[in-house]
């Protein structure tokens, strides 16, 4: 008898939805809006009592608790989001639904699924778009200790033809996420990326930090492979601006394991699909 697996991409602007089977298909998919917890969860909940699964991944925005000895385990903490603050995510759809549910951040999920896909074991996944964050496996577990990485917000060396900008994280001004966002861009030009010529300076300011994300990683977790996902990488040349200021700025001190253009990439799975395969994996392992 065939298994059926759910995932759950949790993002902030809405939650995707996917049914697949054991080899990782997908078989269908659901969006919803992100509005308020109660009914953003009970249509989560309905779709999947609508299509029965033996096990969900859920990957959430966060930050969250991950730590499953600890009260409040399953809950998102303190995100900025309106609402969505001390909300025991993971209680309430497994309560109701009373299936195993695997839990971990959304960038976790994709960082899972890219291992999934690739066969590497040791990968790190960004992605860059509205926030930033950053997930990894190393020997085909994820990274962190009581808690989840927050790479997003790392401190970076400002452009020197960034200095006068403050940066729009609440919390740093001027981290990573402060600072290469997608919201970074109306904050320094009053318009959106999507208006913004390919060609303005802009993008380089934003690769140049991008790329000391990616010299960071390398440096402190030493990947077989860094995958650069989010709306922002699929401005034109982003990627090849990236790479080119991470040999810039590593400056040969360490070996990469291939060369630069199969070391940091765009996701293996279309439209930012990561996240969806990384949580069928995970809830397979909930049950296997």
């Amino acid at each position: 008898m065939s298994k059926y697996y759910g995932s759950i991409e949790a993002g902030g602007t809405k939650f995707v939805l996917a049914v697949g089977d054991e080899d990782y298909g997908i078989i269908k998919t659901h969006q919803i809006p992100t509005t308020h917890p109660e009914e953003t969860i009970s249509k989560t909940i309905a779709f999947f009592k609508e299509n029965p699964v033996e096990a969900i991944g859920l990957g959430s925005f966060g930050p969250l608790d991950i730590n499953s000895d600890s009260p409040t385990y399953g809950y998102i903490t303190t995100t900025p989001k309106p609402d969505w603050g001390g909300i025991n995510l993971l209680g309430k759809i497994s309560d109701e639904l009373n299936i195993p549910v695997a839990f971990t951040t959304d960038v976790n999920a994709s960082a899972y699924g890219e291992m999934v896909k690739t066969g590497l074991q040791d990968v790190v996944y960004f992605t860059i778009g509205t926030g930033i964050g950053g997930g990894a496996t190393q020997k085909g577990n994820f990274i962190g200790g009581r808690g989840h990485a927050e790479m997003g917000h790392q401190t970076v060396k400002r452009h020197p033809k960034d200095t006068n900008f403050e940066g729009i994280c609440p919390f740093h001004n001027d981290c990573l996420e402060g600072l290469a966002s997608g919201p970074t861009i109306a904050a320094r030009l009053q318009k959106r990326g999507e208006e913004v010529e390919a060609n303005h300076e802009v993008w380089e300011l934003i690769a140049y930090y991008i790329a000391q994300a990616a010299v960071n990683a390398t440096l402190t977790l030493v990947p077989e492979r860094i995958i650069l996902g989010g709306g922002v990488m699929s401005q034109p040349l982003m990627l090849e601006k990236v790479q080119r200021y991470f040999i810039e700025l590593l400056n040969g001190y360490v070996s990469l394991p291939c060369e630069v253009h199969d070391y940091i990439t765009l996701p293996s799975v279309e439209n930012n699909g990561s996240a969806t395969i990384g949580n069928f994996a995970l809830a397979a392992s909930k049950i296997d």
